[in-house]
């Protein structure tokens, strides 16, 4: 809240997250910056607010505010696309390490007082899959062909990518299980929408390698969680390493906290020190061009969900 201060003046700032509070002003605001990527205030006050110009979420997932009035109204909807893409793509490396390095073993060994040498992997060389190839995907396959793996990828759109130097092959969506069957590790970006929820089930990882690793920091409903449970528990595929799930917090006694071929993230990837205020940042210099009638960066296609 503090770098608001640096929004041009005049400007009024009326914050909160009561209910009456916030339904009390809304009549007047021009601009609703969405702090929880839940929505359910938003879709209170979108109602009342009739001179709202411009909502913000300073989520880059805005699938849970996408209600139909906002989705079919004029105002522009933004999102917090960039501030999280440094942080995740390292995620995604870290956890391709966690697997090829075996470090939960060495871990174990450590705390247990054992010397016992093994063998570990390198990376380079293996396939990366990347599935939804934006801002988090590209700089994912950045630093993964700078540790010389190959990388493939699927997208909506994949004649977009076809110039990309530093991809080995894109593929569409149709073309999803023909990708899963090369990778040794998969990483999936894609935001959700009603076409991603669940695309990935039974069928998909049925086809990837027994050796492959498929990790999560998009939204947990874009893979079928039951399938992908009983691919881990039966070792259809080696592990998993996931950021998002179904229900956060993921419950008490859940089957992900016993499997010991899963890494667990708390939702916590982009939660670099200082993530707020990097978020932030981003709504501070669109709302500069806002002021000045400039066109606003990360618009959302309201109809496409992203």
């Amino acid at each position: 809240m503090r770098l608001l201060d640096r929004l041009p003046e005049p400007v009024d700032i009326l914050a909160g997250n009561d209910p009456e509070f916030v339904t009390a002003h809304a009549p007047g605001a021009e601009v609703i910056l969405v702090g929880s990527s839940e929505g359910d205030l938003l879709r209170v006050i979108f109602p009342l607010a009739k001179h709202v110009r411009w909502v913000h979420s300073m989520s880059a997932g805005v699938e849970k505010i996408l209600f139909p009035e906002l989705v079919e109204s004029p105002v522009p909807l933004t999102n917090g696309k960039g501030a999280f893409t440094g942080s995740l793509a390292e995620f995604a490396i870290a956890s391709i390490l966690f697997f090829a390095k075996d470090l939960r073993r060495l871990v174990c060994n450590q705390q247990a007082g054992e010397w016992k040498q093994f063998d570990i992997e390198l990376i380079r060389g293996q396939v990366l899959g990347i599935v939804g190839y934006g801002d988090i995907g590209r700089e994912s396959a950045r630093l993964a062909h700078a540790f010389g793996m190959k990388v493939v990828a699927v997208r909506r759109r994949a004649a977009l990518s076809n110039q990309d130097s530093g991809l080995e092959q894109t593929y569409s969506p149709e073309g999803l299980r023909e990708m899963l069957a090369i990778c040794d590790y998969v990483l999936v970006t894609t935001p959700l929408t009603p076409e991603t929820r669940g695309m990935i089930g039974e069928g998909e990882l049925g086809v990837m390698k027994n050796s492959a690793v498929i990790i999560n920091v998009g939204r947990g409903p874009v893979i079928v969680e039951s399938a992908l449970i009983a691919a881990l528990t039966a070792k259809r595929i080696r592990g998993a390493v996931l950021d998002v799930f179904d229900e956060e917090p993921l419950p008490e006694g859940h089957p992900f906290y016993k499997l010991e071929n899963v890494l667990l993230s708390p939702h916590s990837a982009d939660h670099t020190v200082g993530w707020a205020d990097l978020a932030m940042h981003v709504f501070i210099a669109n709302f500069e061009r806002f002021r000045s009638g400039q066109p606003l960066r990360n618009l959302v296609d309201k109809k496409v969900g992203y």
